[in-house]
C-alpha cells in the first residue's frame, strides 16, 4: 500500500481500500439499533399490527442521517474544525507581531516588544515542532493537541513575519496570497480529477522530503556555527531560489495528499472527531508553503 501525507501516513482509515477488519471494527463500535423481536402469532391470537400510510409517509418524511448522527465525519466537519485551527493560528501571529506595537502604546518601548517577539518566534518554534510530532505519531483525534499547536505555531508565524516584513515592507501580503492562491489551484485542480496522488510520485515525494530536510539541517548547522555566512546560508542566489522552487511543489503535493486522504476518510465513515486530525494535517502543510513562499520572496527581494 502506498504512502500518503506525513501527517495521516499509513493510517487506514484513510486508504481508498480499507482493511476488512477496520470495517469490522466500525460496525462494532457503531451503535446498532436493535429491533424488537416479535414471535409469530399463536393460535387464536390476532396478527402484528402494521404501520398505516400515514405513518410510512412520516417515516420517510424524516430528515436524512447527518454525521452526527451517525458519528461520521463529513466535509463539514473537516472543515468547521479546520476554520477554528487557523482562527487560532491567525490570532496568535497577529498578536505575536504586534507585540512592539502594544508595548509602545504602553510606553514600555518597541525594543521590548521586539525582544517578547524574539522569545514568543523562539518558544512558538520549538512548542509546535514537540506537539506536531507528539499528534502526528500519536494520531490525536481530540482538539486538545491541535490547537496547542496551533497556538505554538502562530507565535513562531506572527515572529517571523514581522521580522521578515521589517526588512522587506510588503512581503507579507505577498506570501499569503500566494500561499491561498496555491492552494485554491491545487483544490480546484484535485476537485476536478486533474491531479491525484500515485504510489511513485509518493515514493519520490518521501525521497525528495528525506532529502530536503537533510540538507536544511545541515545549512541551520552551518549557520550556527558561522562556516557560511548569509541571511539564507547555503539557500542563497539562484540555488536557494531552485530550492524554494522544489519546496512549494512538494508542498502541493503534500495538499493533494491531504484532500485526497480527506476524502478517503469520508468515504470510509471514520469517526467524526478525526477531523481534528485532518485540520491539523492542513495546517501542517499551509504553514509549510507560507513559510516557503517568505523565503523564495526574500531571497528576490534581497537581490534587487
Amino acid at each position: 500500500m502506498a504512502r500518503h501525507n506525513t501527517v495521516l501516513g499509513n493510517d487506514k482509515r484513510f486508504q481508498p481500500n480499507p482493511y476488512a477488519d477496520f470495517s469490522a471494527q466500525r460496525r462494532d463500535a457503531a451503535p446498532q439499533y436493535q429491533y424488537p423481536q416479535q414471535s409469530a402469532p399463536q393460535y387464536g391470537q390476532p396478527a402484528p399490527q402494521q404501520p398505516t400510510a400515514e405513518e410510512l409517509n412520516m417515516m420517510y418524511a424524516r430528515p436524512a442521517a447527518n454525521s452526527y448522527d451517525t458519528d461520521r465525519m463529513s466535509y463539514d466537519d473537516v472543515l468547521s474544525k479546520s476554520s477554528i485551527v487557523f482562527g487560532v493560528i491567525t490570532l496568535l501571529a497577529v498578536a505575536t507581531a504586534s507585540l512592539p506595537i502594544i508595548t509602545g502604546i504602553l510606553g514600555m518601548g518597541q525594543s521590548v516588544g521586539y525582544g517578547l517577539a524574539s522569545i514568543a518566534t523562539f518558544v512558538g518554534m520549538i512548542g509546535a515542532l514537540v506537539i506536531g510530532l507528539i499528534a502526528a505519531f500519536k494520531r490525536v483525534s481530540g482538539p486538545g493537541l491541535v490547537l496547542t499547536y496551533s497556538v505554538f505555531e502562530g507565535m513562531f508565524l506572527g515572529g517571523i513575519s514581522m521580522f521578515f516584513e521589517i526588512r522587506y515592507p510588503g512581503i507579507v501580503l505577498q506570501a499569503v496570497i500566494a500561499t491561498l492562491a496555491t492552494s485554491a489551484a491545487v483544490l480546484l485542480l484535485f476537485r476536478s480529477g486533474k491531479v491525484r496522488t500515485s504510489p511513485r510520485l509518493n515514493k519520490i515525494f518521501f525521497v525528495a522530503m528525506l532529502g530536503y530536510l537533510l540538507f536544511s539541517l545541515v545549512n541551520l548547522v552551518l549557520m550556527l556555527t558561522g562556516v557560511v555566512g548569509g541571511e539564507f546560508g547555503l539557500r542563497s542566489g539562484v540555488f536557494g531560489l531552485a530550492i524554494g522552487a522544489l519546496a512549494v511543489l512538494m508542498a502541493s503535493y503534500s495538499l493533494v495528499m491531504d484532500f485526497e486522504d480527506i476524502k478517503n476518510g469520508v468515504d470510509n465513515g471514520v469517526p467524526r472527531n478525526t477531523a481534528w486530525l485532518c485540520a491539523f494535517s492542513l495546517a501542517v502543510t499551509i504553514v509549510w508553503m507560507y513559510v516557503e513562499f517568505l523565503r523564495i520572496l526574500a531571497i528576490l527581494r534581497s537581490n534587487d
